[in-house]
């Protein structure tokens, strides 16, 4: 068998291959450390954007920036973890030291001590919900406060005026409510604030509503509750706000939240808690039942007592009428009865004619107060000088108009008498320089003396200047 490599061709010769040529010598690379760390930190982040980490918590401190620092570690190893202000406030539950949990985010590093860390986005408890772990934790914290001693409970009171109710106008629970109690106690009046019972801000609505019912004046009792649902649908009821308002209620708070199965936390510090909603409007009024049945009870009790003294008694009576003493006594008590009749009409007879008398005398004695009565007396002078007074009105009226009379004609005497009428008919009155006598005679004054004349208006001084005698 002929070789496999034997060909029938024949071999190139064989080239000599080159000698290696030297070796360049290395270029050195020198990093800052902010550049190297800045490198790890570009890798890590490129490398895992997004991991979940399973581990204990243990050295955890909100900062006062509202930020978590804290260390994740198991058995073999530890990193350094921290959460964000914007995301610890999504989380249901509060991160404790000792806590297992299961955390997502993405390493990243901390440039100032040169340390890698898991940035966490979101965190879950491992092997327990966070719901749960969350209404565990603050359950535990409230008891320790004792919020939920029996010590603190107060009792419901015995026949409410008037009953707060807070829930959603939109569920079931208020129309059973309002249902129940007009039917068992319609005459109690209803305090209703429209609230969210579930999704985001509905803990503290409910919140604001049990505090301004509690103002409201009169309001003996709160029922606060919704209709069932999920956990989640439930969750306003098991928040902080909420047990905190209840507990600072100044009436009793009935809780009434779900179906009977579902308990919050509203359920352990609240006064009472119902089971349902309707079966909280049976509570409130619950006591009015109890005293209807008291009442009843005591009233068949009463006619039943009454009823049994008055057997006893007609007993007695029977075996006192079979006493050979006591026959007859019937008839005897017939004929004192008559006396006792005769007697009372005598005494009503008696005091009728007495008071008859009294009376006659009441009126004399009135009749002679009244006489002398102060007050009549005076009504009666009051009368005579109104009387006078208007007499002696009428009689100056009269004396006033006869001297208003005379005046006139009087007055119209004068004036027919007076010189001034003569005056004014065109007739003037000459008299000496002086004003002091009138001039009858010419021969009476002489050329070139003064005189003066007085005219019906005004007066005239004058010089005689010739003088005619006649």
């Amino acid at each position: 068998m002929p070789d496999l490599f034997d060909l029938p061709f024949e071999d190139e010769p064989e080239t000599p291959e080159p000698a290696p040529a030297a070796p360049a010598a290395p270029t050195r690379r020198v990093f800052t450390v902010s550049e190297l760390t800045s490198a790890v930190r570009e890798v890590l982040e490129g490398t895992f954007p997004e991991i979940w980490v399973e581990g204990e918590i243990s050295n955890g401190r909100v900062w006062n920036t509202g930020h978590l620092y804290f260390t994740l570690k198991d058995g073999g190893a530890q990193i350094r973890s921290v959460m964000f202000r914007s995301a610890l406030r999504y989380l249901r539950f509060k991160p404790e030291d000792g806590l297992h949990v299961i955390a997502r985010g993405r390493l990243s590093v901390y440039d100032p001590k040169g340390e890698y860390q898991l940035v966490c986005e979101h965190m879950e408890p491992h092997g327990l919900g966070a719901l749960q772990l969350a209404f565990d934790q603050l359950k535990k914290r409230l008891q320790a406060e004792g919020l939920f001693d029996t010590a603190r409970k107060r009792p419901l009171p015995a026949l409410p005026a008037k009953i707060g109710i807070v829930t959603s106008l939109d569920g079931a629970a208020v129309r059973d409510i309002v249902k129940v109690l007009r039917r068992r106690y319609p005459n109690a009046h209803l305090v209703i604030r429209p609230t969210r019972v579930q999704g985001e801000g509905a803990a503290a609505d409910i919140a604001r509503g049990l505090t301004a019912v509690g103002r409201v004046p009169g309001v003996d009792v709160i029922i606060v509750g919704r209709g069932g649902g999920s956990i989640e649908d439930l969750w306003a009821f098991n928040e902080e706000a909420v047990a905190r308002a209840i507990a600072l209620s100044p009436v009793p708070v009935v809780s009434a939240v779900g179906h009977e199965v579902d308990f919050t936390i509203a359920d352990f510090v609240a006064d009472v808690r119902a089971p349902t909603p309707s079966a909280a409007a049976e509570i409130v009024v619950r006591a009015k039942d109890d005293f209807c049945a008291r009442i009843d009870q005591l009233r068949e009790r009463l006619g039943a007592a009454a009823n049994a003294r008055l057997h006893r008694l007609r007993s007695r009576v029977h075996q006192l009428s079979g006493v050979t003493a006591l026959a007859g006594w019937p008839v005897r008590l017939a004929n004192r009865g008559r006396y006792v009749a005769d007697l009372t009409h005598d005494l009503q007879r008696a005091a009728g004619a007495r008071l008859a008398r009294q009376q006659r005398r009441h009126q004399q004695l009135r009749a002679a107060l009244e006489a002398g009565d102060v007050r009549r007396r005076f009504e009666r002078t009051r009368t005579r000088l109104g009387h006078g007074d208007s007499a002696l009105r009428a009689a100056l009226a009269r004396a006033r108009h006869r001297a208003d009379l005379r005046f006139r004609s009087a007055a119209a005497r004068l004036d027919n008498l007076s010189p001034l009428a003569v005056l004014a008919r065109g007739y003037a009155v000459c008299w000496d320089a002086t004003r002091t006598r009138a001039i009858r005679d010419a021969a009476g004054v002489a050329p070139g003396e003064q005189v003066r004349v007085t005219l019906a208006r005004g007066e005239l001084g004058c010089r005689v200047e010739e003088r005619t005698e006649e």
